[in-house]
């Protein structure tokens, strides 16, 4: 009878990182959050186990671009509580960054664990089509059906 061993790879196996860029112009928030967040898991390659930093650096660029259904824009609201008595704080979607709400909307989808907090880090986002990782030669991808 043949062994049945599973496959764990070790940090050699790995090999290194690549950086990804991603187009938010014109693309819904929680679309773009829940591709960006399976990228940095490293859920698109073969190999993945879900207790390995598997993933890939992702660059999000047009942040300010970002699309939301409905009528969020005026009604979704967003909490924190600073942990004292009465320190519950509220802001509405137009009132904050685009770049905090894409970092929240990608947070809530990671694990929460000291491995998703390793993954959250590796998301750099931008407003505008700039960024300052061209020397990473970054591969472009394209989420959904629209081809970036």
């Amino acid at each position: 009878m043949k062994s049945q061993k599973s496959f764990y790879p070790k940090q050699e196996d790995l090999g290194a990182n690549k950086w990804v860029v991603v187009d938010a112009e014109g693309l819904v928030l929680g679309r773009v959050a829940s591709f960006v967040a399976s990228v940095l898991r490293g859920k698109n390659k073969p190999t993945f186990t879900p207790s390995a930093d598997m993933g890939d650096n992702v660059i999000i660029i047009n942040a300010e671009k970002i699309a939301v259904t409905g009528n969020k824009v005026d009604k979704k609201v967003y909490y924190r509580h600073s942990g004292y008595p009465g320190g519950l704080k509220s802001t509405v979607y137009k009132d904050m960054s685009p770049v905090r709400i894409l970092e929240i909307a990608i947070t809530g989808m990671l694990p929460k664990t000291k491995l998703g907090a390793r993954l959250a880090k590796k998301v750099k986002i931008y407003t505008g089509t700039e960024h300052p990782h061209s020397a990473q030669d970054p591969e472009v991808l394209a989420v959904g059906t629209k081809e970036i």
